[in-house]
């Protein structure tokens, strides 16, 4: 249950973002379910590739540089999709940090929620 629910709360922040932001646009409801839902395979399967095999810039830059790996995967999302749309690696970059952002309120409260049960 937990999970579904952050799906659909992931779904809605991508829409926020959308909302708030003109370098992303979201199609629909729909659409920001099926990106939300590849965001998180991409965050899940191909990002700890890329953090192991850009450590050593990673440690160089104190860590920024994983700040540029989710606006990758934010942007590689929106080039498998048609009903999400991202304006350039700038739009994917502000973008993802408004995303994630909204990615920790929305577990923060879910497990605030899925505590007290």
């Amino acid at each position: 249950m937990k999970l579904i629910l952050k799906w659909i709360l992931s779904a809605a922040a991508l829409l926020c973002v959308a909302y708030v932001y003109d370098g992303v646009r979201v199609s629909s409801f729909g659409d920001a379910l099926l990106a939300a839902l590849v965001i998180g395979l991409l965050n899940t399967l191909v990002r700890p590739v890329l953090v192991v095999l850009t450590l050593p810039v990673t440690l160089v830059t104190l860590g920024l540089f994983l700040f540029v790996i989710n606006a990758l995967m934010f942007w590689a999302a929106s080039g498998l999709l048609n009903g999400f749309a991202v304006a350039g690696f700038g739009a994917a970059l502000l973008g993802s940090l408004i995303y994630s952002a909204l990615g920790m309120l929305i577990d923060s409260a879910l497990s605030r929620l899925f505590l007290q049960e």
